[in-house]
């Protein structure tokens, strides 16, 4: 569950002071509305599709069964 700022305080914060948790969480509620959104919306999905480009990706913060937290170089 998210526990963070809501969208409403979120849009009146330049996105590079967005943290990772609130770009991963709106990224993934926003995509999954794609075919809802309006204009504003798909601005902001771009937006901040855009800044998670900037940072170099979103490390995953847990392991899965096929891969772990960190990259292994043989």
């Amino acid at each position: 569950m998210y526990v963070g700022r809501d969208m409403t305080e979120l849009t009146m914060t330049k996105k590079d002071d967005w943290s990772d948790s609130e770009l991963t969480y709106f990224q993934h509620a926003l995509s999954q509305m794609v075919p809802y959104l309006n204009s504003e919306g798909t601005t902001i999905l771009r937006e901040i599709n855009h800044e998670i480009e900037s940072r170099g990706g979103l490390s995953r913060k847990e392991a899965t069964w096929t891969s772990g937290t960190r990259p292994i170089s043989d």
